[in-house]
């Protein structure tokens, strides 16, 4: 086992965590409208235009006017690998030249934006406005364990409300398995994967979660907690709350990575949490299709 059973068990703790507070985000911005349409039925042998009330459920808009991305949930993944690519590209940039400044104001926003769009599911855009901007300030300059995980619980949440909407189940799935695929090359053979994140633990600006202990320090990092928790958020489209099954998969396969790791070894966690999420969704078809 790479961590002690303590450091590991704060970590899965953590990872549900952000999971059901994700998927309550996800709820929370759904909302249910009556809405007319009309329907032809028989009566006494002939075609009769009723009109009738069905409920249709749809997502809130962001706050302050932000936009979701445009794009079609059947080829979503397109744009969405397309974005991650530019995303590590830029951020390898950043790491080279060692650009503090630009990686501080990305990392600002990011979180800010991200944080806004989760509180707003929870409280008024105006005490969310607030709360987002004091927990990105502190996050980014003045950075403790706390603030850090805490807001940590939060942000993929924000990030699962602005994709879930536009993306479909086709579409993550294919997401599944090309992060699942970068991330092993990532970590196991350019290895940049493992220079970003020494780089972020470093300056105290890592996206994930990050809890140091002794002299170590055990991370996760945050593709590792959006990406299961969008797969959950499109099943939660259709399956309502059965989606946490899927959570509970794939905190079982990250467990098991975590006992099955060595000290002073680095591991792609999305090809197991993408095994975690699949055998989820086959348990949640089997049970309530």
């Amino acid at each position: 086992m790479k961590h002690t059973t303590t450091i590991t068990a704060v970590l899965i703790i953590l990872f549900l965590l952000t999971q059901v507070i994700g998927l309550k985000t996800i709820s929370n911005y759904i909302v249910v409208k009556d809405v007319v349409k009309k329907e032809t039925v028989i009566e006494d042998g002939k075609e009769v235009v009723k009109e009738i009330t069905v409920q249709e459920e749809s997502f809130e808009e962001l706050p302050y006017g932000l936009e979701r991305p445009q794009v079609k949930e059947k080829t979503g993944y397109l744009q969405i690998a397309l974005a991650m690519l530019m995303a590590t590209i830029l951020a390898l940039i950043l790491l080279k030249y060692r650009a503090l400044r630009l990686w501080k104001l990305w990392f600002f926003l990011s979180v800010f934006f991200t944080l806004l769009i989760a509180f707003n599911a929870f409280i008024s855009q105006t005490f969310a406005l607030i709360l987002a901007l004091v927990f990105a300030s502190f996050k980014t300059f003045k950075n403790n364990v706390v603030i850090h995980n805490f807001s940590e619980l939060f942000i993929y949440g924000g990030l699962a409300v602005i994709f879930v909407p536009v993306v479909n189940l086709v579409s993550i799935i294919v997401i599944l398995f090309l992060i699942s695929i970068y991330d092993f090359i990532a970590v196991w053979k350019t290895k940049h994967m493992i220079k970003l994140a020494k780089f972020q633990a470093k300056i105290k600006l890592f996206a994930g979660l990050f809890i140091p202990y002794g002299n170590k320090s055990a991370i996760l990092g945050g593709g590792d907690m959006g990406f299961p928790l969008l797969f959950a958020g499109v099943l939660f489209k259709t399956y309502g709350w059965n989606a946490i099954i899927t959570v509970i998969t794939s905190a079982i396969a990250l467990t098991y990575l975590l006992i099955k790791s060595e000290n002073n070894k680095y591991y792609p966690a999305m090809p197991f949490l993408t095994v975690g999420c699949l055998l989820g969704f086959i348990i949640i078809k089997v049970m309530f299709s």
